[in-house]
């Protein structure tokens, strides 16, 4: 009787599953990892967007008239690119004592992310008009409005 060397074809496709799993999980994980470093950034960003207005406007005493164009007219930011969404501007609050970072259409992801990130440099987070201190106000899809309100 002769005696087969090898492997079976079962054996095969379980080595290719293994190795199929394997590979759906190294993708998604590296998926997850850009997501945070991207969302780290956009944070960073923003907190420099609101220290450089600080400083612009603290010797007038108040952040009345503050927007993005203002921002880049006075050099304070470089372009109107969106740290994160789609759109963006800043506007200061009725008394002039705060302003805001507004976010527009914002994903569900990035919106539980700020809503649940404790920024020091903040004084509050309003999701989709509503100021919380969860995830709880974000909406599926890309339909989130973010205001990051900094005194």
């Amino acid at each position: 009787m002769q005696q087969e060397s090898g492997r079976s074809l079962i054996e095969m496709l379980g080595v290719l599953a293994i190795g199929a799993v394997m590979t759906v999980g190294a993708y998604k994980t590296y998926g997850a990892l850009r997501a945070t470093q991207v969302r780290n950034l956009a944070v960073s960003e923003m907190e420099q967007v609101a220290r450089n207005t600080k400083i612009l406007l603290e010797t007038r005493g108040d952040y009345t008239g503050v927007s993005v164009e203002y921002l880049i007219k006075a050099g304070a930011i470089t372009n109107e690119k969106t740290p994160m969404g789609t759109d963006w501007y800043i506007n200061a609050s009725a008394d002039g004592e705060s302003f805001a970072i507004n976010l527009v259409n914002v994903s569900m992801d990035d919106c539980a992310y700020l809503a649940t990130k404790k920024l020091d440099w903040v004084k509050s987070v309003t999701i989709n008009k509503i100021t919380t201190a969860g995830a709880e106000s974000c909406i599926s899809g890309n339909r989130n409005m973010v205001s990051i309100i900094i005194e």
